[in-house]
């Protein structure tokens, strides 16, 4: 028994293995496999003549059941190679209880094989007592409680271990909280001039995973503190850390050794990343930068110099935390849940409105630099400040700052507040409440209710806009650890939305 994987799920494949002398010798694999599958041929062959057993010399038919589930990868490669073994009666033993994958090498030896962890929660899921898996891999797959975890260094050592001479000692489980959280952000907050609205506003997008838009003349600090927000970011909690290292597993991006990730990622492309390559797809849908950045943080800088089409395709998994790839192959849907981080300068020359320099744009240009970005996507976006430049006293001279450490107990206390609150939902944090979850939930006095009536008269705000502004005013209120949402709080998170009116 082998897995597949589809997307995110795993389903369970059997490799079947049937040996026959009354024909001439073949190799022939079956049941929709990929090129790479088909290239195993010549590694099983290999390995298995490498590690002192024999390859027989008859036809071999391997067939990867079901037939109608495209295979692909070398995951199949230690299965196959096993299955042969005990076809050819060189090795007698029951594996019916037991799940197997792993790439090899023509020695013999296992390396390391992607899709390791997906593949181990299947083995749970399905009531298997034990994984076979690489022996770099282990550590992945020992976060899942309950199985046991088998690290095979070579197809020697699994012979030596089914045939009962030397048996591999199972991999001990490794509970979460035992792993180490290792936090290294670019900048620290106290390193910052200056800009404390930014500060501000980081740590509210921090506390509520709330998207944040920032606007400002070239070296006003955008960058910075878009690259600063990772120290400030709350600890993953288990669910989310097998979230978001199933999708790392799936591209092969966790490191030999490894095991789950435990920060939350950081993800920055370049504005000429293409559709795919931030959305995910591909003949073979793999996952794009927004899915690589669930559960953390997905930070555009230069927001409208990236291509229009590319900043539209954000707009349903912004709304929805999940992007659906559709193929001839196959529909696939990833996680998307990722705080927005945009920045970006108020026109092309990036002087527009400073006092210093002077701004050389024409209207024209000015105008179809702000088009660029549309109004539903500024209206998915719960915080809007512009930075203005920082001022020669603030360079030069000794101010004391919070310190990122400092921030990151407030946002972590204020996550503790809304883990409580959605204990019997499928909510994070405040910005995953839905409509009729606020009506129900979230009380607002009757000033509050005043405030917002007369913002959405005077702004013109739309419906999204509305519940977003109580999104964050919820979130201000965790922070400040205030049972109840009041007037000031909404005040506050009504002056991240000016922008919308420029």
């Amino acid at each position: 028994m082998s897995g597949a994987t589809i997307g995110l799920n795993s389903v369970p494949v059997t490799v079947e293995v049937d040996i026959s002398s009354q024909s001439l010798p073949s190799f022939t694999i079956v049941g929709l496999p990929s090129k790479s599958i088909e290239e195993s041929k010549e590694r099983v062959r290999s390995a298995i003549k490498n590690s002192g057993a024999e390859f027989p010399p008859h036809r071999i038919t391997v067939n990867l059941a079901p037939a109608d589930l495209p295979k692909e990868g070398p995951s199949y490669d230690l299965p196959i190679a096993l299955g042969i073994l005990i076809a050819s009666e060189q090795l007698v033993c029951d594996v019916k209880d037991s799940l197997f994958f792993g790439e090899l090498s023509l020695d013999g030896t296992l390396r390391h094989t992607k899709g390791i962890l997906p593949l181990t929660l299947l083995a749970k899921e399905k009531k298997f007592d034990s994984v076979f898996l690489p022996f770099v891999n282990a550590r992945e797959a020992a976060i899942v409680k309950g199985m046991k975890i088998f690290p095979v260094a070579s197809i020697l050592e699994l012979f030596r271990h089914l045939n009962k001479t030397l048996l591999i000692k199972p991999h001990p489980n490794i509970p979460f909280h035992t792993l180490e959280e290792k936090i290294y952000p670019e900048f620290d907050l106290s390193e910052i001039s200056g800009q404390e609205l930014g500060k501000r506003a980081l740590e509210i997008s921090a506390a509520g995973g709330h998207n944040l838009f920032m606007k400002g003349v070239p070296g006003a600090g955008k960058t910075m503190l878009a690259r600063a927000l990772p120290g400030i970011l709350p600890t993953l909690t288990e669910t989310e850390a097998l979230e978001v290292t199933k999708i790392y597993s799936i591209t092969g991006s966790i490191p030999e050794g490894a095991s789950v990730i435990t920060v939350r990622p950081f993800r920055a492309p370049h504005h000429t990343t293409s559709r795919i390559g931030l959305i995910g797809g591909g003949t073979k849908p793999t996952p794009g930068e927004i899915s690589m950045a669930h559960r953390g943080v997905l930070f555009l800088d230069e927001f409208p110099e990236f291509p229009r089409h590319v900043l539209e395709s954000l707009r349903q998994p912004i709304e929805d935390g999940i992007v659906t790839i559709s193929r001839a192959v196959g529909t696939v849907t990833y996680p998307a849940k990722f705080v927005l981080i945009a920045a970006s300068n108020p026109c092309p020359c990036g002087y527009l409105g400073d006092r210093v320099k002077n701004c050389r744009c024409l209207p024209g240009q000015i105008s179809q630099y702000k088009k660029k970005i549309s109004g539903p996507i500024l209206d998915r976006i719960d915080l809007h400040i512009d930075l203005p430049p920082v001022t020669a006293e603030k360079l030069t001279g000794k101010f004391e700052s919070e310190s990122s450490k400092d921030v990151r107990k407030r946002v972590q206390k204020a996550r503790n507040l809304q883990s409580k609150r959605f204990l019997k939902t499928d909510f994070v944090c405040n910005s995953d409440m839905t409509a009729r979850f606020i009506k129900e939930k979230i009380i607002l006095s009757e000033s509050c209710l005043n405030l917002l009536k007369q913002a959405v008269t005077a702004m013109r705000f739309s419906a999204r806009t509305y519940y977003r502004i109580i999104k964050v005013g919820r979130t201000i209120a965790d922070l400040s650890q205030d049972k109840e949402v009041m007037t000031t709080h909404i005040a506050e998170a009504l002056q991240y939305r000016v922008r919308d009116e420029t």
